[in-house]
């Protein structure tokens, strides 16, 4: 990655993508190493970012409406991503492959949207729209995640660590579409700044401790990990409508969620395994086994 870096500098944008081709054939179809594929996998999207980057702001007076303009950016990422991923097979490649399509789709979604309705940009005119689009995107993406997962339930092949990149990726994404929906539901004011109400908090709380649940079930931390900003804010806010002083509620809201992280990274196996117990035999025999 520092020669990557280095070269970036002085070569630019161009001369980049050969080293990556070269790295990927040595580090990754050769040697099989499983951090260099990470890392050029993620150097390519860059690549792919950045070239994209360049080539609109050299055009930038064409690109009027943004909306064509987001989806022409996204529409550079899926090809150079499947051909990484036929060539080396990485799992993070595909999986991203996946999410470029999703996004492809769903610049499409609004698109469509913004000529149905007569508008330029339906994100900032419709956000409970926008929100539930988002939503269903991101149920798609965890969808996809557990069919991969379900299909190799003892985590030996490509589509399990396929599925922990999807998973990665859909965790954040569905908290954040259904936090949406609270932040828009609230009369004014944003929770996470301490101006919304106890409801919106309360609701995040909730939000996040069924994140947590779901996380468990499938063996999955990245539904635990994803939510705990959120905690940490619907905490602050709590405590702050309370009356509760800067320097208690501060250190309040890292505690509490400090205590979290610890008391979920302590005790997951029993934790997982009291939630299982809840659960039908159908389902808990199709998941990732209890240790």
């Amino acid at each position: 990655m520092v020669v990557l870096v280095g070269l970036w500098g002085i070569g630019g944008t161009i001369a980049v993508l050969p080293l990556i081709i070269v790295l990927a054939e040595i580090l990754v179809r050769r040697q099989r190493l499983a951090l260099p594929a990470v890392a050029l996998t993620l150097a390519l999207v860059h690549w792919v970012g950045q070239g994209m980057y360049n080539v609109m702001a050299a055009g930038q007076p064409a690109w009027t409406d943004e909306t064509y303009l987001i989806l022409a950016y996204v529409c550079a990422f899926p090809v150079p991503l499947g051909l990484f991923y036929w060539r080396y097979r990485v799992p993070l490649s595909f999986a991203l492959f996946l999410l470029s399509i999703a996004a492809v789709a769903v610049a499409f979604v609004f698109l469509a949207l913004d000529k149905a309705f007569g508008v330029d940009f339906v994100l900032e005119q419709y956000p409970h729209l926008v929100a539930a689009i988002l939503l269903v995107a991101a149920l798609a993406i965890f969808a996809l995640a557990m069919r991969y997962d379900i299909s190799d339930p003892h985590r030996l092949t490509l589509r399990s660590d396929i599925a922990f990149w999807l998973h990665l990726a859909a965790a954040p994404a569905l908290l954040h579409a259904m936090l949406g929906f609270i932040v828009l539901s609230g009369q004014g004011g944003v929770w996470w700044r301490g101006e919304g109400g106890l409801g919106q908090s309360a609701a995040v709380i909730f939000l996040v401790a069924l994140f947590m649940t779901i996380g468990l079930v499938i063996d999955r931390r990245a539904f635990v990990t994803s939510g705990l900003l959120s905690l940490g804010a619907a905490i602050w806010t709590i405590l702050q409508k309370s009356g509760a002083s800067l320097d208690t509620y501060v250190f309040i809201a890292f505690a509490v969620v400090g205590l979290t992280v610890l008391v979920i990274g302590i005790f997951w196996q029993p934790l997982r395994r009291a939630a299982m117990s809840l659960l039908p035999v159908a389902i808990t025999a199709r998941l990732h086994a209890v240790r």
